[in-house]
């Protein structure tokens, strides 16, 4: 292993191709120069140097050694401030899973701010709901979430920051048959409609929660159909195969032959999306919770 004392000197002598002035611009003379380089040349095993009574030249090999030697000396230099950006979450890698409802917020704007903040970091996005994120944070495929989950439901074993805080809103068919009398219809009717709705596994609390909502009005959801991703969720609300109670920025989703209905904040389930970590996660973790709380109103 080549020591980067003796490589730099060397890199100096083959730039002057002199030992005095070589060893003039090391503040060092001439012998411990060439001791220096006859140790390099016997631990490589090969001549560096062709030396002749008034001239010197590199040898084949130690042209190559000129190459190399520099890309590891610039690497070398690079080692410092690398490893303080990597302790201070400016470098890294962030593997980051975020449930499709993120992507209707603020999300994308955070993210491109991130990456125009800390450029080394390198991120890995992975669209996934909650259970799938739960078993990446298990593998270690994961470093932090986006999720969603009734107030005060979230997963236990992760630190966490709040980002949002919204009503569920009514999904329905344009030309649902309720909205004909040209008045907004009445919930226990609603109620009683077939329902598209996501699979339990996938978001437990918030899928309890609307079940209680339903029940406590003495109504018992007529699942239709469930499906995984609120954009499928939608379209099959705009096939005519049910209404659908999802958060309010899935707004932002418009498809055509559907709409969306607000009712009182304090007559639906509310959604929260937060932001999960583990308490012992990486710099590059804390960096981006930290980037993200700094984004979001005071």
């Amino acid at each position: 292993m080549i020591e980067l004392r003796p490589l730099r000197q060397f890199l100096v002598l083959a730039e002057e191709l002199h030992f005095g002035r070589a060893a003039e611009r090391l503040h060092m003379t001439q012998p411990p120069l060439s001791l220096a380089v006859q140790k390099l040349e016997a631990q490589l095993g090969t001549a560096l140097l062709e030396r002749g009574r008034r001239t010197v030249t590199l040898t084949a090999a130690g042209q190559a050694l000129v190459e190399a030697g520099a890309r590891l000396l610039e690497l070398a230099e690079q080692v410092p401030a690398r490893v303080r950006a990597a302790a201070s979450g400016e470098a890294g890698r962030l593997s980051l899973g975020l449930v499709s409802t993120v992507g209707y917020g603020d999300m994308p704007r955070w993210l491109r701010l991130f990456r125009e903040a800390l450029p080394g970091v390198q991120l890995a996005l992975r669209e996934a709901t909650l259970d799938v994120q739960l078993r990446g944070f298990e593998s270690g495929e994961l470093d932090a979430g986006f999720v969603i989950h009734a107030p005060g439901a979230e997963p236990a074993g992760f630190e966490r920051l709040i980002v949002s805080t919204e009503p569920l809103v009514l999904a329905h068919a344009q030309d649902w048959g309720l909205t004909r009398r040209g008045r907004a219809p009445a919930l226990e009717d609603v109620l009683r409609q077939p329902l598209v709705v996501f699979p339990r596994e996938i978001a437990p609390s918030l899928f309890d929660a609307l079940l209680g909502f339903y029940r406590a009005h003495g109504a018992t959801p007529q699942i239709a159909q469930e499906a995984i991703q609120m954009q499928t969720i939608v379209n099959l609300v705009s096939a005519g195969m049910g209404v659908a109670w999802v958060p309010r920025s899935v707004c932002a989703l418009q498809r055509p032959g559907v709409r969306y209905q607000p009712w009182p904040h304090e007559q639906v389930p509310a959604c929260d999306t937060s932001l999960i970590w583990r308490p012992e996660a990486s710099p590059v973790v804390h960096r981006f919770v930290k980037h993200v709380r700094e984004q979001l109103p005071r």
